[in-house]
C-alpha cells in the first residue's frame, strides 16, 4: 500500500527495502536527513567516516566480505571529487555498492559546489543513476541496486537536493535479479578446448576471482587430470589444503612453483582476465596452450588471447569437460604424481642484512603469520612492502582477503579495514599498511575504528621512505633522499588517537608487541622499524 511521505524518507526506506542494514557516510546538506530518517525510521546502523572518500572504501569491503551491495552516502561537490578515486577502485575491482550523492538545487545552475556530477562518475568507470522526479524515487532507487548487481560495480544515485522535502508516495520495489549461471560451454570451440586438454602431458588448473564458486567442480577436474592447482592473487587461499595447491600463479609464485608453471604445456584458466602479473608480462604463457574460460566476454584477450576461449559459467563448463574426458576413457596425466608441494609453496628468504634499529621485514613477517589469529580478515593497502605480505601472510578463504590493488593506489587499506570489520563484527581484521599510505589515509580513520571499537590490528611497515622510488633511484645509483620521510611515531599517533600503538625496532620488541596482541582491547597498532635498503623487492 503506497503512503505519502517525503523523498528523504522514500530514499531512506527503499534503501532498507533492498536490505540495507548499513550505511557509510559523511553527511552534508543534501544527504543529513536521509541519513537521520535511516537511522530513526528504519533502524538502520550509520558508520560516519572522517572523509567523503573513505565512506566509498569502507562500503566496498563491506561488500567483499559481507557478500552484498555495499552502501555509502555523501553530499555534493566536493564531496563527490574526494570520492573518485574510491569510486574508481570499486570499478576496476568490481565490487557491488550503491552510493547515494546529492546533487546541487535544479533551479541553482550557479551554485557554488555545482559541478558535472554525471561526467565525473563516468570518468571514474562507476554508473550514474538520476533520481528524475518526486514521484519515480522508488523506482530511481531500485534501479541503481539492479545495476550494481548486475554491473558488477558502484552505481552513484544523484539526489537533487531540492526534492528532499518534496512529497510523493513510496511503495516497495524491489526489481529482480537474474543470478542464474550463464551458458553452458558448446560448439566447435569446446571440442577444440576439451582436445588441448585431453592431449596435455603437463596441464594446469588456473582459478581467479570469477571462478571462486566453481571450487568443488574445479578440485574434481584437476584430479581427474592429475593436474596442479593455483590461483590467482584474487582467489587467494581458494584451494587450501588441497595436495597439489601451489598457491599464486605468476610473479608472486614461488620459485620452484615458477618453474613448474614455465614446464606445464595446458593452462586451463577459470574466471580471470589473466592481467601481466599473473602472466608474467605473457612469460608463463609462451610454448603452451591456453584455455579461458569466463562469463564475462570482457574478461577474454585483455591481457592475451587464448589458443580456445569459452565465455561460459566456470563450474558448468569444468563439469562439461569432466564428463566427455571420462566419456572418451581419456587418461589422467600424472603431472603431480612425482611433485613435491612443500618445495613448491615455499619462499626463499634472503640473508639479514637489516641495520641496527630496525627489524627485518621477512622474519617480522613469519613470525605474524604464526602468531596472528587464524580467523582473521587480511587487508593489505597499497605499496612497495604488499607483495611480501600476500605471499607469506595466509587467510582462511579468498573472501577474507581484501587487497586494495585494483587501481594502483595507495593510502586507502585503512578505511576498508573498517568496512571489513563492521562485515566480520565477530572476526579480527588484520591491515598491513606502509608509513606513506598511513600517513595519507589511515591516521583519521583509525580514530574511527577506535570510536567503533573494532578488533583491528594495523601493522605499519615503516621504512621512512617510498619504498617503491626509494628503490628506484638506488637501482640508478642515484641519491634518494627526496623519497625519505622523518614521520612522526605512529605508535604514538595511534595511542593518542585512543588505540593502542607499539613501536618494534627489535626481534625482542617483536616478540613483545606479539604478546600484546593477547590482551588487545580494541585496535591496537604496531609500528615495524624497516632499513630502507633491506625491504625485499616488489615482485610484481
Amino acid at each position: 500500500m503506497s503512503k505519502n511521505m517525503h523523498v528523504y524518507q522514500i530514499i531512506a526506506r527503499a534503501s532498507c527495502d533492498h536490505g540495507v542494514d548499513t550505511m557509510f557516510g559523511l553527511m552534508g546538506d543534501a544527504n543529513l536527513f536521509m541519513v537521520d530518517s535511516f537511522v530513526r525510521d528504519c533502524g538502520g546502523r550509520f558508520v560516519p567516516a572522517a572523509h567523503e572518500g573513505s565512506s566509498v572504501l569502507m562500503a566496498l569491503a563491506y561488500a567483499h566480505v559481507a557478500g552484498k551491495v555495499g552502501v555509502a552516502t555523501v553530499t555534493h561537490g566536493p564531496a563527490l571529487t574526494n570520492c573518485i578515486t574510491a569510486l574508481t577502485e570499486g570499478a576496476r575491482g568490481h565490487i557491488p555498492i550503491v552510493v547515494l550523492a546529492g546533487d546541487t538545487p535544479v533551479d541553482t545552475p550557479r551554485h557554488l559546489q555545482s559541478i558535472d556530477q554525471r561526467e565525473l562518475v563516468k570518468a571514474s568507470g562507476a554508473g550514474f543513476e538520476q533520481v528524475r522526479a518526486p514521484d519515480t524515487v522508488s523506482k530511481d532507487v531500485a534501479r541503481a541496486f539492479y545495476r550494481a548487481q548486475v554491473e558488477r560495480r558502484p552505481i552513484v544515485l544523484n539526489m537533487p537536493v531540492d526534492f528532499m522535502w518534496r512529497e510523493a508516495s513510496h511503495e516497495t520495489r524491489v526489481l529482480d535479479v537474474f543470478t542464474a549461471p550463464g551458458g553452458v560451454a558448446q560448439g566447435d570451440t569446446l571440442d577444440e578446448a576439451i582436445g588441448m586438454i585431453a592431449s596435455a602431458r603437463r596441464p594446469l588448473i588456473l582459478a581467479g576471482g570469477g571462478a571462486i564458486a566453481a571450487k568443488d567442480m574445479l578440485i574434481r577436474l584437476a584430479d581427474r587430470l592429475e593436474a596442479p592447482l593455483a590461483t590467482t592473487l584474487k582467489a587467494k587461499s581458494l584451494f587450501n589444503g588441497h595436495p597439489y595447491n601451489i598457491d599464486i600463479f605468476g610473479t608472486l609464485s614461488t620459485p620452484a612453483a615458477y618453474d613448474l608453471i614455465a614446464r606445464s604445456d595446458c593452462i586451463v584458466c577459470f574466471g580471470t582476465g589473466l592481467h601481466d602479473f599473473t602472466t608474467d608480462g605473457g612469460k608463463l604463457m609462451k610454448n603452451k596452450r591456453v584455455v579461458q574460460v569466463d562469463i564475462e566476454p570482457t574478461a577474454i584477450g585483455g591481457g592475451l588471447h587464448p589458443d580456445a576461449a569459452l565465455v561460459a559459467d566456470a563450474g558448468l563448463t569444468a563439469e562439461t569437460i569432466l564428463y566427455w574426458l571420462d566419456e572418451a576413457e581419456i587418461p589422467s596425466s600424472g603431472f603431480t604424481r612425482d611433485l613435491d608441494i612443500e618445495t613448491l609453496t615455499l619462499h626463499p628468504t634472503e640473508p639479514d642484512k637489516t641495520a641496527k634499529g630496525c627489524v627485518n621485514y621477512v622474519h617480522a613477517l613469519e613470525r605474524l603469520e604464526e602468531a596472528l589469529p587464524k580467523n582473521r580478515v587480511l587487508v593489505t593497502d597499497g605499496g612497495r612492502f604488499m607483495t611480501e605480505v600476500w605471499c607469506r601472510i595466509s587467510v582462511p578463504d579468498p573472501q577474507s582477503f581484501v587487497a586494495t590493488t585494483n587501481f594502483g593506489s595507495i593510502g586507502i587499506g585503512l578505511q576498508e579495514a573498517v568496512g571489513a570489520g563492521l562485515a566480520a563484527p565477530d572476526r579480527p581484521v588484520v591491515l598491513f599498511t606502509g608509513d606513506g599510505g598511513f600517513m595519507m589515509g589511515g591516521i583519521n580513520e583509525f580514530n574511527t575504528a577506535v570510536r567503533l571499537g573494532l578488533d583491528l590490528i594495523v601493522i605499519v611497515a615503516n621504512d621512512s621512505a617510498y619504498g617503491a622510488e626509494h628503490i628506484q633511484f638506488l637501482d640508478r645509483k642515484m641519491d634518494p633522499s627526496l623519497t625519505e620521510f622523518h614521520w612522526p611515531s605512529f605508535a604514538e599517533i595511534a595511542t593518542s588517537l585512543g588505540g593502542q600503538g607499539i613501536k618494534v625496532h627489535t626481534k625482542e620488541e617483536l616478540e613483545t608487541a606479539i604478546a600484546a596482541l593477547e590482551t588487545r582491547e580494541g585496535p591496537i597498532l604496531i609500528e615495524l622499524r624497516l632499513d630502507p635498503h633491506d625491504v625485499p623487492r616488489m615482485r610484481i
